[in-house]
């Protein structure tokens, strides 16, 4: 895309995505995440009532009077969007690409954030991590944000997501809200996903195309793996084919389900046509 379709793109998808984001998001994000605990305040004299676990007791001490710790809530969060730019995430056939679809829910979660003063930063990983931007607030970086999620040079490789995981986890000590988008079409150590699910709140998205669940009947046709490069001539016509293919995603997306639920992260089965912000409120709610 040029400067010019690139910034009408990114402008089209702000005013799309906030009008969803304050007419129902914002609400339900501020109401899922409350921060990251409690915080030190003050020290003030003991009332009737206070918890005595709270009392301060070197300065009860000091002047011979009881007084308490005020805690209040640490409201700032982080929220680390992880995006898949391995090839098979620049297709689509129906509603949008892949990557305009996440494009468009990143930026509902961003100005989500932004709305709540939390930061949000980006990692683009295939086959290794190829970009980070650092967390920050504000409009302007969300909007950063989905221009590099558009102009991304999508690598035909095979995407390794528990690499991106560990990069993330090596540089992001504190807890975090992590946003996973890809299409899962290669496999990952589960063992990773456990223990990015114990450190941050992990939120699994895979993102799919109508025709890469099921083939329809177009005879014979060359398939091509966008990342692998690897061709195989297929006979679409035979219905046993075209079940046997569908049944395996299905399987595969079983598989998914599974293993984000024993690892205590959430997931998400997402098609380009599906509308994201219901999807998303209810996510928020759960939570």
């Amino acid at each position: 895309m040029e400067i010019k379709d690139i910034v009408k793109k990114v402008k089209q998808i702000e005013i799309r995505t906030r009008r969803k984001t304050e007419a129902s998001l914002m609400g339900q994000y501020h109401s899922a995440f409350k921060g990251q605990g409690m915080t030190f305040s003050e020290v003030r004299p003991y009332q009737f009532g206070d918890e005595i676990r709270r009392i301060d007791w070197n300065k009860t001490a000091r002047f011979r009077e009881p007084f308490v710790k005020v805690m209040e809530e640490e409201r700032e969060l982080t929220m680390m969007i992880l995006v898949d730019i391995s090839a098979s995430m620049d297709y689509g056939t129906k509603g949008q690409l892949k990557r305009e679809y996440v494009a468009e829910i990143a930026a509902s979660l961003g100005f989500s954030a932004a709305g709540n003063n939390d930061k949000v930063g980006l990692i683009l990983f295939a086959d290794k991590v190829y970009k980070v931007i650092p967390p920050q607030k504000g409009r302007k970086h969300i909007l950063s944000i989905i221009s590099n999620i558009l102009t991304a040079d999508y690598v035909p490789a095979v995407s390794k997501i528990d690499k991106a995981m560990e990069y993330m986890m090596g540089i992001f000590k504190r807890k975090s809200l992590v946003f996973l988008f890809s299409d899962f079409e290669d496999t990952y150590d589960s063992k990773m996903l456990r223990v990015a699910s114990k450190k941050h709140q992990l939120l699994g998205m895979r993102i799919y195309d109508e025709k890469d669940n099921e083939i329809p009947d177009v005879g014979y046709a060359l398939l091509h793996d966008a990342e692998t490069g690897k061709e195989v001539w297929a006979n679409t016509s035979n219905a046993r084919w075209r079940y046997t293919f569908a049944e395996a995603q299905k399987q595969k997306v079983r598989a998914l389900e599974e293993d984000f639920a024993t690892s205590s992260a959430s997931f998400m089965n997402m098609s380009t046509c599906a509308d994201y912000s219901k999807m998303l409120y209810n996510y928020f709610q759960k939570k």
